[in-house]
């Protein structure tokens, strides 16, 4: 099978999940047999063509812009414009994959043009990230992720939260849906005898000090304001022996003023972004990864805890409950609660040993439910059906 897919994200170039999802996937797919070509935008001094992992890998150039719909635009039209050309002189290919609706357009003007099939990945929508549709650009972004499901074959979310979120914001109907979970590769976790664990340790708190962390994007649906609040309460119960780690990139200002607020600024440290290498080590030595989103389709952040074997606190949003089992595979807290997550982190802090069962489970979940392999051949099933039906269909 030939499967053309466009994402606007591919390492080097990460700014959210689609970078990890498509780069772990699809070698498994090539794996599999299948002939893999993905269209994705350059990025630094990465080649314009290179082989990743058995992915063919076409990097094209777009036009620079401040203004973002602008740049969404310019990148539709060079990826079309690459693909047409592909599909012409490399073709025949199967089906298109199209992951969310910045390359929404290419993909559905490839898919008319070269009447193939597409199959499209929703990752988040507008509607969940913002609770509604409240503004111009909302709506704008909101009927572009729309039309991209109405054009679809087939849709793949990552949760059965997800498909319950698609098949309302989006209009789409349950049975053109399915669910394919994110996945993780865990053997690619350091180990501690392969560093200096002490010494990197030492980077961000003292020996007596428990580190309590979160990693991803700073914004506000995230919830990583409801961590900040509930730090009085875990250094109020813990003696003052915790400390909070805020990983990532983006407007800490606001966040930063209330931990000085608070009175706890001497106990949280905003590391910025965090190169993987260092954040591979890093979630080796923490004692307890926390995730307090207020919307999160899926958790693939709580995957990577899971491999490092650090224990996961999460709020009951989204996707999260179905990635951690309370009280199995980690504590699942009440969303937008301080007092709430401020109790599932000191359950962690306080028992080690349960936190070490936690940890146990959390690992042995990765293999069960969220091995790429696995997953990889649940997405082969969908292509399958989706070429079946296709045989069977006038266009």
């Amino acid at each position: 099978m030939r499967i053309l897919t466009l994402a606007w994200e591919f390492p080097p170039r990460i700014v959210g999940g689609i970078a990890r999802h498509v780069s772990e996937l699809y070698p498994e797919l090539v794996g599999l047999g299948h002939d893999i070509h993905l269209l994705t935008i350059e990025f630094g001094q990465a080649p314009r063509f290179e082989i990743v992992d058995g992915i063919k890998v076409h990097r094209v150039a777009v036009h620079p812009s401040h203004q973002f719909f602008q740049w969404v635009t310019s990148m539709n039209e060079t990826m079309e414009a690459h693909g047409s050309k592909l599909l012409q002189e490399d073709g025949p290919f199967d089906l298109i994959h199209a992951h969310d609706w910045l390359v929404g357009d290419a993909a559905i003007a490839l898919k008319h043009t070269f009447k193939l099939p597409l199959v499209s990945t929703i990752h988040a929508t507008e509607f969940g990230r913002h609770n509604g549709l409240h503004t111009p650009t909302h709506h704008y972004i909101g009927s572009k992720e729309a039309q991209l499901a109405a054009e679809s074959w087939r849709l793949i979310v990552c949760s059965q939260y997800m498909r319950q979120e698609v098949q309302y914001a989006l209009h789409a109907t349950h049975d053109k849906i399915d669910v394919v979970y994110n996945g993780i590769r865990p053997e690619k976790k350091p180990q501690r005898q392969e560093f200096d664990y002490w010494q990197f340790r030492r980077r961000f708190a003292a020996d007596y000090e428990r580190i309590v962390y979160y990693v991803g994007r700073m914004t506000y649906e995230k919830g990583i304001q409801v961590l900040i609040r509930a730090a009085p309460q875990i250094l109020w119960e813990t003696g003052g022996t915790a400390k909070f780690v805020i990983i990532g990139s983006g407007s800490t200002d606001p966040l930063k003023q209330l931990a000085w607020e608070l009175g706890i600024w001497e106990k949280c440290y905003f590391t910025g972004f965090m190169p993987d290498d260092d954040l591979n080590k890093f979630q080796t030595i923490a004692d307890c990864a926390v995730f307090p989103s207020l919307y999160e389709p899926f958790g693939i952040v709580a995957l990577e805890s899971f491999a490092a074997r650090v224990p996961v606190v999460v709020s009951d949003t989204g996707g999260l409950p179905e990635v951690v089992h309370h009280t199995r595979t980690g504590i699942v807290t009440a969303t937008n609660n301080v007092d709430s997550l401020a109790w599932g982190i000191l359950e962690v802090l306080r028992n080690p040993g349960y936190a070490k069962w936690l940890i146990d489970n959390a690992y042995a979940d990765l293999d069960r439910r969220f091995n790429w392999a696995k997953l990889a051949h649940q997405t082969e099933v969908i292509y399958q059906r989706v070429l079946e039906e296709r045989q069977e269909t006038e266009w």
